[in-house]
């Protein structure tokens, strides 16, 4: 499993989210995802979205997953997709 194979997984449980997946040894992985759907949600809530996306795979293929999970307006408020 490879940061590749990830990030279509991320995307395809949001609509019109930005992914970001990277992994320096295919095991260990930090995502970045911005979604309208975290709107109103607390961190706990926005990691379980994300981990809905990624099934069985987390804690088996991806042994460790460091979460940034943000709405749009956050994104913009930190300089993201300017």
């Amino acid at each position: 499993m490879n940061a590749a194979e990830i990030s279509p997984l991320i995307e395809a449980g949001f609509e019109n989210a930005i992914v970001k997946v990277e992994s320096d040894d295919n095991t260990h992985f930090a995502s970045l995802v911005v979604a309208a759907e975290f709107e109103g949600l607390r961190l706990l809530a926005r990691h379980q979205l994300i981990y809905q996306t990624l099934g069985t795979l987390v804690g088996n293929e991806i042994h460790a997953l460091s979460i940034t999970a943000l709405t749009p307006d956050e994104w913009r408020e930190q300089g993201g997709g300017a």
